[in-house]
Formats: structure tokens, sequence, C-alpha cells
């Protein structure tokens, strides 16, 4: 059967594909699924790594589905446990999400991909903020884009709107790597696997200090670190994978990484 959202499992890796022909818009019922695949995802200890993609080779993600919106659906109804699609505000996210971005990219879906860890682009990929053109606020975008890029470009796309290809998002930083349409996806595992192969653990340290020290003075965030006070760095400073990082570099051999 398929839905407005399939996943499969490959080891610690989960794909995530977006299906809701013929844009992949998301309404409220998707976007509360997408919370609760990626909560359960986080929350189990087998799974490393995510890969977030979509259906078709026109669109990637739109962001909020109009037409829903219209027959009923509120702006500001419930989202779900993520936030709008599942991931913007799903707390203690600390794992690695991929992003594959396999055409139209803009508005809500736009901030999606943000949410992400990584994100690949396919050549025909195009990304924009259309919001301001229907008389609304790019909420997300305009927290995060500016922190980002360039502030003078990210204003620029709030404050107009334009659309930027590929190619343009690359230069400003905006995404990792373009790929041909028929390689993304095995770029996307080809990524997805290495990370899978990495330490969890680790991982989960970056996230939370990329996190913690987003808003915090460098010292502040810094002696946080080094007194233990966030739960994943104390976790990795005490772990059975960081005394196997050591051993296996001693012994000249890769490392085994258990996650405890």
């Amino acid at each position: 059967m398929t839905g407005p959202v399939e996943t499969r499992k490959e080891g610690g890796i989960l794909e995530v594909t977006l299906n809701r022909p013929k844009a992949n818009a998301v309404d409220l019922a998707t976007s509360r699924e997408l919370g609760k695949i990626f909560q359960e995802f986080r929350d189990d200890p087998e799974m490393r790594v995510a890969i977030l993609t979509a259906s078709g080779e026109k669109f990637f993600c739109p962001g909020w589905d109009l037409k829903a919106a219209a027959d009923g659906d509120e702006v500001d109804g419930d989202y779900g446990v993520g936030g709008f699609g599942g991931l913007q505000e799903l707390p203690q996210m600390n794992k690695p999400v991929i992003c594959a971005v396999n055409g139209i990219c803009c508005g809500g879906g736009l901030e999606i991909a943000l949410s992400c860890d990584i994100i690949l682009a396919a050549e025909h990929a195009t990304f924009a903020l259309p919001e301001i053109r229907s008389g609304t606020v790019a909420d997300a975008a305009s927290v995060k884009l500016p922190k980002r890029i360039p502030y003078h470009i990210a204003m620029e796309l709030l404050l107009t709107g334009r659309w930027l290809d590929a190619d343009e998002a690359d230069r400003w930083g905006f995404v990792n790597h373009i790929h041909k349409a028929e390689e993304l996806m095995d770029k996307a595992w080809e990524t997805a696997r290495l990370l899978e192969s990495g330490p969890p653990l680790v991982y989960a340290a970056i996230k939370e200090v990329v996190r913690d020290a987003e808003d915090s003075k460098f010292q502040d965030a810094l002696n946080r670190i080094t007194k233990r006070q966030l739960q994943t760095v104390d976790k990795l400073y005490s772990s059975e994978d960081m005394m196997e990082g050591f051993t296996a570099f001693a012994e000249k051999r890769d490392p085994v990484w258990k996650g405890k």
C-alpha cells in the first residue's frame, strides 16, 4: 500500500519519501505522519541516519497544501510532534538527516530541507521562498536562512521571493552537493552508509552542541561542553564507544561502534 509518506529501512538507515502527487505538498495529516515517523526514528537505538526525499521528478515539496487549506485545514493547526514537516521542532533530534532534493523546493518545502543536516540536490532542482507574494511570512526560513548563507542574499530571497537554480544554491552554500537526477538517490545512500558506519554518540553530541551554541557566547558554550553539562556530551565521555575509539586507534584497526 502507498500513502502520503512511504518509508523503507536498510540496516540503520531510514528512507522517508513524500508521496502526495502531483506536487508533494504537505497538509496537516501528512505533517503529523512525518513527525511520528521521525520521532520513532529518533527513539529507535538501531536506527542511525535518515534520508528525506520525495516521489516524482518535478517536485520535492512546495510546502503547505493550499488546496487542503481551502478545504478546511487550519494554517495554524496541529502540525504534530515535530512541527511543520515533522522535523523543524522535533526536540532532541540527535541523529543525522540527509535531504535529497529531487525538484522544486520552495516555501515550507525549503524550510523542511533546511531542517536537515546535509542537503543534496538534483541538477534541475530549484529553490525559492515565495511567501512574500502571497502576503505571508516564511517564518522558519526567516529565522534560519540569515544564519546559514550571507545575510544580504538571505534577505533578498525573503523580500523578493525570487527563484534560484541548483548552481546558485550551491554557490551560496544552500546545498552540499549537486548530482545528476539519476544519481541523486545513489549519492544520498552512499552518504547515509558513510554516516551509518560512524560513531552515533559523537553525532548526537555534535548536534546538541551545535544547537546549544547557536545563541550562546563561545566561552559559555565551551564551558558547558568541558563541564559535561550537555547530556549527550556527558554520555559520550562516559561511554564504551569513546574507549573503543582510543583502543582501535592504538591497535590500528577500524572501531566497532555500539552506541553505548
